[in-house]
């Protein structure tokens, strides 16, 4: 197996690993607010089988992977929440949603932290270093990507939540929804790259 390969392999288990801490992150939030509907599920759990989507966790991380330049995105299958079992009223979708971004920005920042400090290449050498680098530099994307307020992405639930004629607004990107998640893409990739990039070396330093 080349380097290459193995390289796209630790990606790859990094991503499905860091989309179901989304996703689980999502249905703990929920649960904290008073809705069972994950749990009840066994959505509440670590495991990467009940969460894998072969679309979204494979297929999509692959042909992206391919493709010079490009962002490696992925995603798992959503967990599931009522929204009128929620405690927080009507902001109580925009918690849930915040929940995933914040997850990935948290692991993120932890494993930033190991690599500033030199915990890590104290006790486990310096190899370790480029695999702490993927995990942070994945989460940092999945946490911005997710942040952009477009249907279904996690921003466009906290940005509907904040407005006062949302049910209109959420109601043409559901018309156009595909149009302006490709508009999107295309004309963020550039942008979300350099902020991955200004995020990493705040919290690493490298």
């Amino acid at each position: 197996m080349d380097v290459i390969s193995l390289s796209f392999i630790f990606s790859l288990a990094i991503l499905v690993i860091s989309v179901i801490v989304h996703e689980v992150s999502h249905g703990w939030m929920a649960y904290v607010l008073g809705d069972p509907t994950a749990k009840l599920a066994g959505r509440l759990t670590l495991n990467p089988i009940p969460h894998i989507d072969p679309i979204g966790s494979i297929l999509v991380p692959l042909v992206l992977s391919l493709i010079p330049g490009g962002i490696v995105f992925g995603w798992a299958k959503p967990v599931p929440y009522n929204p009128y079992n929620l405690k927080a009223g009507k902001y109580g979708p925009a918690y849930v949603a915040a929940a995933g971004p914040a997850s990935n920005l948290l692991l993120a920042l932890i494993f930033g932290l190991l690599i500033r400090s030199g915990i890590a290449v104290a006790y486990l050498g310096a190899s370790v270093t480029p695999i702490l680098s993927a995990i942070v530099i994945i989460n940092i994307m999945l946490a911005l990507f997710n942040l952009i307020p477009v249907p279904p992405l996690d921003g466009s639930t906290i940005l509907f939540s904040a407005l006062p004629y949302r049910s209109r607004i959420a109601h043409f990107f559901s018309r156009y929804q595909i149009i302006v998640i490709l508009a999107v893409i295309l004309a963020a990739g550039a942008i979300i790259d350099k902020l991955v990039g200004s995020i990493y070396y705040l919290i690493t330093g490298l």
